[in-house]
């Protein structure tokens, strides 16, 4: 307990230094508190290290559908490990049951598990549809990303307009051309 509490303390020690750093005063009145509401912020901006977002597709149930199934527009929000910068969008999932289904909801809480760590966009992207396939057995799995990353568009080069997009296909997806323009007809 004494160890937790000296590690969470130096973290807001540190928080106070980048004040200070960035030209404020940390004990002002505004931010006197500020250190441990950032602490608070990063502890559910990063709380997907706490679960593993796989299981929540583990509920599942049969149901005779072989056919494609899409959930689209699922919105995330997750941190840039290189900036700590917001990057934010949707993602859109498309999978062919083999024989199980999951619930819907499903979808956004395992999407919400792994953007809830520090990330890039093309392993978010991986981690979606590896999820999908391997817990879902799946015949085919498609995920594609669309995000604004602050690192880009609020700093550095500071192009606000752009997105970048990232996909990933599995099993049937990988080999079925119009397989896979028929999911990205649909999730337009």
């Amino acid at each position: 307990m004494y160890y937790e509490q000296q590690r969470l303390s130096t973290v807001m020690d540190g928080f106070k230094a980048l004040i200070s750093l960035s030209g404020d005063d940390f004990n002002r009145d505004g931010l006197q508190e500020t250190p441990f509401r950032v602490l608070k912020a990063y502890l559910e901006y990063t709380e997907g290290y706490r679960e593993d977002p796989a299981k929540h597709l583990r509920k599942t149930f049969d149901v005779d559908h072989n056919e494609l199934v899409i959930v689209k527009d699922i919105e995330f929000n997750s941190l840039c490990e290189h900036h700590f910068a917001p990057f934010y969008g949707r993602v859109h999932i498309g999978y062919i049951p083999r024989e199980k289904v999951t619930g819907l909801s499903k979808f956004g809480r395992m999407v919400d598990g792994y953007a809830k760590r520090f990330q890039v966009q093309e392993r978010l992207t991986t981690q979606i549809a590896n999820a999908i396939n391997e817990e879902l057995d799946a015949l085919g799995v498609m995920v594609v990303m669309e995000a604004k990353h602050m690192c880009m568009c609020g700093r550095g080069v500071k192009k606000a307009t752009s997105t970048t997009t990232t996909s990933a296909v599995r099993g049937d997806f990988e080999n079925n051309a119009q397989l896979r323009n028929e999911f990205l007809s649909l999730i337009k």
